[in-house]
């Protein structure tokens, strides 16, 4: 098939690639001209512009991808509507705003346009290992890009097959999945993103308990502000946090590909000192929380998580500074610098 990428990062660009190793056509526009560029090796026709790119499309059907940042999604779509013909394809596999899907998806049938949110998970290695697709559109616009999904997708030999389930392998088997109307792709996707947090920050947490995890070796502060270590004598390890992730991925309970990769950055640098510990947050745990509230479920660990980044950032410094100047009002404590 025949296809216009609109961006060319590292999602973008990656998608290009698989796509092109199994046969099909891509046209990429970026407004990074070099970004673009660099996608000739593999056989991309780039384009100098986004009207550009429409018209190297071919005379249609035309199915254009947009892999932007959900941000700039909205300005993107309109420069491109006014190119676009009845019955093209416009494809969203950002992290767009699930809500969002739903509006353009409703303004674009007007024109006779099928909006397609296509919730896109596998990270820089999904060229190699393939993406978790999780769709939202109409039917007849799932089936038109099938051989595109089918494509992107892991395979059903990416994961041993779940007992019981039918003999026929289903789509979502295979990683990409059908998973209703306008929106339902992304709100799939920001679940599994509000899930990802929980997930990281859990695992992040447990490997700091275990760094700290010798504070009994070492003399502790004795005064007024800070809390004794009850028991020290038994908080008297050195682990080496490399070989634990080493062995948790080897038949433990919480092995996972999120493991595998912590283990990685690990090994390379147990103390993690190329990293500022300031976690960015693109709006996905956010609207995760948001759709707990609204529904009233509870959600206490990906809000918890989410609550974390925003703490990250230094974002709950002055919440901080007035706990202090609290303390100090009532009770004369004067803040300990370690």
């Amino acid at each position: 098939m025949r296809l216009i990428m609109i961006g060319a990062g590292r999602m973008g660009s990656a998608l290009v690639q698989r796509l092109h190793g199994a046969g099909h056509t891509c046209v990429v526009y970026d407004q990074n001209p070099a970004a673009a560029a660099e996608l000739e090796h593999c056989g991309a026709i780039v384009a100098n512009s986004l009207a550009g790119a429409v018209d190297a499309g071919g005379p249609g059907p035309r199915i254009i991808w947009l892999m932007v940042p959900a941000a700039l999604t909205g300005a993107v779509l309109g420069d491109l509507v006014p190119l676009l013909l009845s019955g093209d394809v416009v494809v969203d596999g950002g992290n767009s705003f699930y809500r969002d899907a739903v509006s353009r998806a409703q303004s674009l049938a007007e024109k006779g346009i099928e909006f397609v949110d296509v919730g896109t998970s596998g990270g820089i290695y999904g060229r190699d290992r393939g993406f978790c697709l999780m769709v939202g559109g109409t039917a007849a616009a799932v089936e038109q890009l099938r051989p595109i999904f089918e494509t992107l997708s892991p395979g059903v030999h990416s994961a041993p097959r779940t007992q019981n389930r039918p003999d026929a392998v289903t789509t979502a088997e295979q990683g990409w999945l059908h998973c209703g109307p306008a929106g339902a792709g992304h709100f799939v996707k920001m679940v599994h993103n509000g899930i990802e947090y929980g997930q990281m920050a859990a695992l992040a947490e447990g490997l700091a308990i275990l760094r700290s995890a010798g504070a009994g070796t070492s003399d502790r502060r004795a005064d007024a502000e800070t809390a004794p270590l009850g028991d020290a004598h038994f908080y008297n390890y050195d682990f080496q946090l490399d070989d634990v992730a080493e062995v948790w991925r080897r038949g433990s309970v919480i092995s996972s590909w999120l493991l595998d990769l912590t283990a990685a950055s690990l090994s390379q640098d147990p103390d993690l000192e190329r990293f500022s510990g300031r976690v960015a947050d693109s709006g996905e745990g956010r609207w995760t929380v948001q759709a707990a509230v609204d529904l009233g479920v509870p959600a206490h660990v990906l809000t918890a998580a989410l609550y974390q980044r925003f703490s990250s950032r230094g974002e709950a410094i002055y919440a901080d500074k007035a706990l202090s100047a609290m303390r100090e009002a009532f009770g004369g404590h004067r803040e300990v610098h370690v």
